[in-house]
């Protein structure tokens, strides 16, 4: 039996066409997958800069509630009252202690430590499970050798030292005992401006990166390491302070490429690969300055996840790959029976579009009009097109998502103290040049504490909200109002015609607070003091009209609150 050249033609034509559709399945899916881990590798640096920002947010609002109650015992002047006195001021500032904690979960203990007695404790409050406990008398303990003492009482009076984070085996410690701390301490003047003490706060840093990460996939790995590499915080708790048991463990073992942010070079942030025995990881570090005098100036941050996760998407992708090789294998024995010109032509135009979808995402015309089997691989890979578009897509949105948290309050959706600063800050330059005034009015609720007391943080949360709306309801379009954190927030106008004009804002908004909010069925009342400040009458940059809008809003609280102050006064 002859072998006629049809079928030899028909079965090389096949064979070809087998050949091409595989490869350009194979390539397709390689792109992809590179593609989607090249992406994915970006959301997740994303991320670590955003849990980093979030971060060092954190540890400036510690320094920032330090320097409060630094400032609350100097007003005290302890050293310089009698024993009743004293001891009555000492109760004050537990209770300020003990309002900290509660509204601090991550702190751990809350000490004022006197600069003489070898650096006894004045007055002391510790965590010990879900109680705040008050530890006085002889259970007070003597701290001056400890560096978080003698080294604050080296710094001048409003300047904040953190120390270096290590396991707590200070004995008393209660729930702090046994676990990783930082030490956030700042020294405490008299009116004389001589140091009589420290402020310190120890912060269980497990409880704070539990907060930071509970908006994370559950999938997502925290790392952190100090300035020489050794593990503060890894998946594997065995692996974390090797120095504190005679051994040292490094993330630059794990992460070879760490080693270039450990150097202090001009990279403060890169994407790394390592293998373990199980998984592969992709993770995203970034260099976190906290303590630019001390050796440890800084400290590294990451988030790893398994490369599998990152790929999952691209197993759905691969199956379609082999559904389409297979539809092309069987096109390919039709276009060998109809004829080889029409095949090639029709090959070539779906292997040109695929290859230009790998290498530039566009989608080119296919020829999914077709009725034969040529028609269905065109649709079968304008599906696998639109597929991978769409995944990709997916993953724009997460990150523009992550961006927009940076970027904007959680809680009321306004914009946050960053965007508004920027927003002041381009307003400014604009007022200089068209020589315009612009207002900043200073918002602040009266007694939202008390409020948030009896009626619960939900109920607080929900009033938060409404005054958010109040505020935008009661401004233009063209105006920013933004939350700066608790119950403070302002507003920012622009292109004022006549400074008068922020009388009738602060009318309108002081008549709409006299309203009862109606939330959850019951009438709250909600009332404000306002202040507000004008460019150039006030200030001529950003520090000075908020400084003056909000001694304008103080001066409103010291007329008796629920009023507003259209000129800057000093409250103090």
């Amino acid at each position: 039996m002859k072998i006629g050249i049809a079928f030899k033609l028909g079965c090389l034509l096949t064979l070809f066409g087998v050949l091409v559709c595989g490869l350009t399945g194979y390539y397709s899916y390689s792109s992809s997958r590179a593609m989607l881990l090249k992406s994915a590798e970006r959301d997740l640096l994303t991320a670590t800069q955003v849990l980093g920002r979030n971060l060092r947010g954190t540890i400036d609002g510690v320094a920032r509630d330090a320097l409060l109650m630094a400032k609350v015992a100097q007003s005290r002047q302890l050293p310089t009252l009698n024993d009743d006195a004293r001891r009555h001021s000492e109760r004050d500032l537990v209770e300020l202690f003990r309002a900290q904690m509660q509204v601090h979960p991550e702190y751990m203990q809350i000490r004022l430590i006197s600069a003489a007695g070898h650096g006894l404790e004045q007055v002391r409050v510790d965590r010990d499970g879900q109680r705040l406990l008050n530890i006085g008398g002889l259970k007070l303990q003597e701290k001056g050798h400890y560096a978080y003492v003698f080294e604050t009482l080296r710094l001048p009076p409003g300047e904040v030292r953190l120390s270096p984070i290590v396991i707590n085996h200070e004995l008393g410690a209660h729930s702090g005992l046994g676990k990783p701390t930082l030490h956030v301490s700042t020294p405490v003047a008299g009116l004389d401006g001589k140091l009589y003490g420290v402020m310190v706060i120890n912060i269980d840093l497990d409880q704070l990166f539990d907060q930071l990460k509970s908006d994370l996939p559950s999938y997502y790995q925290i790392y952190l390491s100090n300035r020489w590499g050794d593990l503060l915080i890894h998946p594997d708790q065995r692996r974390t302070f090797g120095f504190d048991l005679g051994r040292r463990i490094f993330l630059q073992e794990e992460f070879p490429d760490v080693t270039q942010l450990l150097e202090g070079g001009k990279l403060d942030s890169l994407v790394s690969h390592a293998e373990q025995r199980q998984n592969a990881l992709v993770a995203a570090f970034v260099r976190l300055d906290v303590n630019a005098s001390t050796p440890e100036r800084f400290i590294v941050l990451g988030l790893a996840v398994p490369e599998s996760q990152v790929l999952a998407e691209t197993s759905r992708l691969g199956q379609r790959i082999i559904q389409v090789v297979l539809l092309s294998s069987l096109l390919a024995l039709a276009i060998a029976v109809f004829g080889s010109r029409a095949m090639t032509r029709s090959l070539k135009s779906i292997t040109l579009a695929v290859q230009q979808f790998a290498q530039e995402r566009r989608i080119s015309p296919l020829p999914t009009q077709r009725k034969d089997e040529l028609g269905q691989l065109a649709r079968s890979f304008a599906r696998m097109q639109e597929e991978i578009v769409d995944q990709l897509d997916e993953l724009n949105q997460r990150r523009d998502a992550l961006e927009h948290l940076a970027r904007h309050d959680p809680l009321t959706g306004l914009p946050n103290r960053r965007v508004f600063f920027e927003r002041l800050e381009h307003a400014l330059a604009s007022a200089r040049r068209s020589t315009r005034p612009l207002a900043v009015l200073f918002v602040d609720l009266d007694h939202f504490k008390e409020l948030n007391d009896s009626l619960g943080h939900g109920v607080g949360d929900r009033v938060l909200q409404a005054v958010a709306n109040l505020l935008r309801s009661a401004t233009r379009e063209s105006d920013t109002v933004a939350r700066l954190g608790g119950d403070e927030f302002v507003i920012l106008i622009e292109q004022l015609d006549d400074p008068q004009q922020v009388i009738a804002v602060l009318q309108k908004l002081h008549e709409r607070f006299q309203l009862p909010m109606r939330l959850e069925g019951r009438d709250i009342q909600v009332q404000a003091s306002m202040g507000v400040s004008l460019f150039p009458r006030d200030g001529d940059d950003v520090e000075s009209l908020l400084q003056q809008a909000d001694r304008a809003m103080y001066a409103a609280k010291n007329s008796g609150r629920n009023t507003y102050s259209y000129e800057a006064k000093n409250p103090y």
